[in-house]
């Protein structure tokens, strides 16, 4: 397997801290048209010069800059001559590496604050006016900026809020402009792009088309390709994009698992091959996947033995199709897959990161793997794909759909997967989802998985008699990209009626209940 470039873009890298909210700041660079990436704060100076940056931003993080073993970074990274933005953390972290002071005063400010601009010359508060409510999560503070630094901006308990050089392109502030409670934080990061660092906004899906319909092109040649193509919104524009690149090379395979909701297969048979000509084949694969599964429990592991028998199937498609692709003297050594940069992210990849879970089309591939991959989506977020489909001419039924996991309905049953437990999942599944359908709520939520506690059992009384069922989870969120979601506040009668129709209509189930936890602390699937 080979690691392709990205990009030719070069980027605003995001130095991670360990911040919440790190992912979130590279989406609102990306929304000021200029491309980003994150990157660990371990990374050397020399590191993050070989990526080329147009600029640098330093995340926020949960430390204090006098802990032992605080997040630190190579002090060499500002001597780089690159536009430099310190937010939080990363503001505290650059005030100490230029010779400014960080102190514990004891004075902590969290959440909705007023701020004060005293410098509004400052590019990086141009056009903005002199008082704006800010977003602070902090409990040290610079008290004194660094050496040829002007203050910008201060609080009731922060003299220096925000500091700047407009002669060195470096600066910082104190509160979290990436987040919507900062009234005028979108500003500042355009501001410090576009008028600070010079960059142009023209980062947009059609360049993003352009670049990897070349990318994809040159990786590809003439050789022939295998799609792996599940329905959803990632596989549908990934497969979309490599057939406007190579065209009649690419073929198609869906592999149904038997982890599928209702209807998943004709929709994918039917809608997909319709709107865009692409030639599909088919695998049953029910029976090798539910073998495989049988006895495991544990989400790391069928996450990966998912991964795995995904990539079994495409390769018997490969062998059965060998005589073809000799016939046209390639044989089939490339296959597509829908990876996102949440994906990467979340597997441990990109930054750094801690291993959250292993999606089945990073951390679960196995490492005999045959296939050199065209990952044409790797730095995307969902919302930037949905663009690109849009872009691309796929159908809104296509574009518009909430997301599913490959895994599908794999990592949703909480226990070992078996053909029984998958019929009452995808009957509780199709209800719920058919309700929020009724509703008009699908636009509302970015997905409601549906999950089956199938190693719980739960008192109930139904007929005047003891059941003793499985309880079912009703996971409504909101999202931006999935790296950040909320509970979706669904009407009391919507769920309901979910609930009465789920006790009612689908055997061993007699309770329902409502997940309401935010990501983080929970992740969006359970497994």
């Amino acid at each position: 397997m080979t690691e392709q470039t990205e990009t030719s873009q070069r980027p605003v890298l995001v130095v991670d801290f360990g911040a919440q909210y790190a992912q979130l700041i590279a989406r609102r660079v990306r929304e000021a048209g200029v491309y980003s990436e994150l990157v660990p704060h371990t990374a050397s100076a020399a590191e993050i010069a070989a990526k080329n940056p147009i600029g640098i931003i330093l995340s926020g993080g949960p430390s204090s800059v006098y802990e032992p073993g605080a997040p630190t970074l190579d002090p060499g990274v500002f001597d780089l001559n690159v536009p430099t933005l310190g937010i939080c953390y990363g503001f505290q972290v650059m005030a100490q590496a230029l010779g400014g002071v960080v102190a514990n005063t004891g004075l902590r400010e969290y959440g909705a604050t007023d701020a004060s601009i005293i410098r509004d010359e400052s590019v990086l508060f141009d056009g903005q006016p002199a008082e704006q409510n800010v977003w602070m999560s902090h409990g040290d503070q610079v008290s004194e900026a660094p050496a040829g630094f002007d203050v910008l901006a201060r609080t009731g308990a922060t003299p220096v809020a925000a500091f700047g050089s407009d002669a060195r392109r470096m600066y910082g502030v104190q509160w979290h402009p990436e987040v919507k409670h900062s009234d005028h934080g979108q500003r500042i990061i355009e501001n410090f792009l576009h008028k600070a660092a010079g960059l142009a906004a023209d980062w947009n899906s059609g360049n993003v088309i352009a670049e990897q319909v070349e990318r994809i092109r040159a990786q590809v040649g003439s050789g022939r390709v295998l799609s792996a193509l599940s329905g959803g919104v990632d596989s549908a524009v990934s497969t979309a994009l490599v057939h406007k690149a190579v065209g009649d090379q690419l073929i198609a395979v869906f592999v149904d698992h038997g982890l599928l909701r209702k209807g998943e297969r004709e929709q994918v048979e039917q809608d997909y091959v319709a709107s865009t000509g692409v030639r599909l084949v088919t695998v049953d694969a029910r029976h090798t996947f539910l073998e495989a599964l049988a006895g495991v429990s544990d989400p790391e592991e069928k996450r990966k033995i998912i991964g795995r028998e995904f990539i079994r199937a495409f390769e018997r498609v490969q062998r059965e199709l060998v005589d073809e692709a000799k016939a046209d003297g390639e044989p089939i050594r490339f296959l597509v897959q829908g990876t996102l940069y949440p994906d990467v992210v979340e597997s441990g990849g990109g930054a750094g990161t801690a291993n959250i879970k292993s999606h089945h089309n990073v951390g679960g591939l196995p490492e005999d793997l045959q296939f050199e991959l065209v990952e044409p989506l790797r730095t995307l977020f969902k919302d930037e794909v949905r663009a690109i489909g849009r872009e691309l001419g796929l159908p809104e039924v296509i574009v518009g759909r909430q997301p599913f996991p490959g895994p599908g309905l794999g990592i949703r049953i909480v226990g070992e997967v078996t053909a029984d437990r998958l019929e009452i999942l995808r009957d509780a599944d199709a209800i719920a989802r058919e309700e929020l359908t009724k509703a008009g709520l699908d636009a509302e939520i970015w997905q409601c998985p549906v999950v089956l506690l199938a190693d719980v059992r739960s008192v109930g009384v139904q007929g005047d008699g003891r059941t003793y069922g499985h309880p079912i989870v009703l996971r409504p969120v909101s999202s931006e990209d999935a790296m950040t979601a909320d509970w979706t506040r669904l009407p009391y009668d919507v769920l309901s009626r979910i609930s009465n129709r789920i006790t009612n209509e689908v055997r061993e189930v007699n309770r329902v209940v409502l997940d309401v936890t935010s990501k983080p602390p929970g992740t969006i699937e359970w497994e």
